[in-house]
């Protein structure tokens, strides 16, 4: 059984939470978001989730071909993406699971399993 907590990080909510111009290359917007998060599975979120950690992106539309890095596995979403990221927090009930997004319903239903909620911001601490 895996014992690390489990972070996933709704990608396409916390790249449309920054006014960075992420509108203009979605994709290029996922791989900057995937390798700011790359340090996490050795670090954590100091001091709410120590390391280490296993970090999952969930990337969808033009973000879908992002390919994984050390320390950040990359999910797909075949549709959608909050359906994703609910199925992978349902596939661990065992495991402390921590979501990164601002979107309410789906912080309405992953916490409904369970889950921790945490908003974009966190992650820039």
């Amino acid at each position: 059984m895996e014992s690390r907590p489990l972070l996933v990080v709704d990608g396409a909510n916390v790249v449309g939470s920054r006014p960075d111009g992420w509108w203009r290359d979605r994709a290029g917007a996922a791989v900057r978001l995937r390798d700011a998060l790359a340090p996490l599975a050795g670090v954590g979120v100091p001091p709410e989730l120590p390391p280490p950690v296993q970090v999952v992106l969930v990337v969808e539309g033009a973000a879908r071909h992002v390919a994984p890095t050390p320390g950040v596995d990359v999910v797909s979403a075949a549709g959608s993406g909050d359906d994703t990221v609910v199925e992978l927090v349902a596939a661990a009930p065992q495991r402390r699971r921590v979501v990164v997004t601002a979107d309410r319903e789906l912080r309405a239903r992953v916490s409904a399993l369970g889950a921790e909620v945490r908003g974009p911001r966190w992650l820039g601490r």
